[in-house]
């Protein structure tokens, strides 16, 4: 055996599995898009599998609630870009490997330019804009992408937009979930995530990738695996082997109205805002900064009041939930001054 395929000899003696399959994962170039819950572990096992070129695609910053669950990061780490942190210690873990750090924020203005290099994309997105997006854009590029999803004890993982023998299309995200339902304020409040799920699916994620690029075992095309972690059941929905959706083009972002804690304070001060507390009343009784209390799924029923001439600024613990109520509240209501709170309570407390 090649000196240089030591490190993988255990994977080449693998039934099916060759030297050449080795050199194909060598010459593959696999993007993740989020470095958190899912992107960490389907990036861990993609480095140690040695694929060849390894994008890491994050805008955000390492806090201290993500540390249960994304477990490339330590305490030490908080308050860095993920990107960058995450790339620096992959490459530590396989110097043979190129790992490239995207710390851009994905758009419909960056999208295209992130993925244009890659052979194959592993979605470890946690919000349904960017998901799309990368959808979209995976799908007028002609490439595959790996879907992966968590919310408490229940993971989601498919592969979409592969080629068929015909040259047809498999389905994608949009052939399960056409479009977000924008006119609907979503129910953000906060399920939580037990964390080996996100480890589960992460490393199917990363199976998947493997299996693709050296063209082994069957792929999760055209169905959805769905996985309970309470009790380690599992079941493939079946959507079809043809994609029924066309798509020619992005939509685009749309920015979310953001407010700094260090204005929100002087707000406060000077009495121009109010706060609005979107959490569930069990994440109130912990702690609380004050303001209004709406829960997000009742935020529809308050439209009025988020209308009126006083600036409102909507906050949960992260600024992602509240965010995401903002943007649906600006479906129904045009002109409203409705701002998320940047960074949420883990901004306000510095953590």
């Amino acid at each position: 055996m090649n000196k240089g395929l030591l490190r993988y000899s255990c994977q080449i003696a693998l039934p099916g599995f060759s030297e050449a399959s080795q050199q194909l994962l060598q010459q593959a170039k696999v993007l993740i898009v989020g470095a958190g819950g899912l992107g960490c572990p389907a990036a861990q096992y993609l480095t140690a599998a040695g694929v060849g070129t390894l994008g890491i695609a994050d805008y955000d910053t390492v806090s201290v609630s993500n540390l249960h669950r994304q477990i490339l990061y330590t305490p030490d780490d908080i308050g860095k870009k993920k990107a960058v942190i995450a790339s620096y210690k992959l490459q530590q873990q396989n110097p043979g490997i190129k790992l490239v750090a995207h710390d851009v924020k994905v758009t419909s203005a960056s999208v295209m330019d992130i993925i244009k290099n890659y052979d194959i994309i592993i979605d470890g997105t946690d919000n349904f804009d960017t998901r799309y997006l990368l959808n979209d854009a995976a799908v007028i590029t002609g490439k595959p992408i790996v879907y992966g999803a968590i919310y408490q004890f229940e993971g989601q993982l498919a592969v979409w937009n592969l080629t068929n023998a015909d040259g047809t299309k498999t389905p994608n995200y949009r052939d399960l979930f056409p479009q977000v339902n924008a006119a609907q304020i979503p129910n953000c409040a906060d399920g939580g995530v037990i964390p080996t799920l996100a480890g589960i699916i992460g490393c199917m994620q990363a199976n998947e990738v493997i299996k693709y690029i050296t063209k082994t075992g069957e792929l999760l095309a055209g169905k959805v695996l769905v996985f309970d972690a309470q009790t380690l059941q599992s079941r493939q929905i079946k959507i079809g082997t043809v994609t029924k959706t066309t798509i020619t083009r992005l939509t685009e972002t749309r920015e979310i109205p953001v407010m700094l804690v260090e204005d929100v304070k002087k707000g406060l001060a000077t009495g121009w805002l109010e706060l609005v507390d979107i959490r569930t009343d069990q994440e109130r009784d912990i702690i609380d900064i004050g303001g209004i209390h709406i829960e997000a799924d009742e935020l529809e029923d308050n439209l009025n009041y988020l209308d009126n001439s006083v600036t409102k600024v909507l906050y949960c613990s992260s600024g992602k939930r509240s965010g995401e109520a903002v943007k649906a509240i600006q479906y129904k209501l045009k002109n409203t001054k409705v701002f998320s709170l940047e960074g949420g309570l883990q901004a306000w407390f510095g953590l």
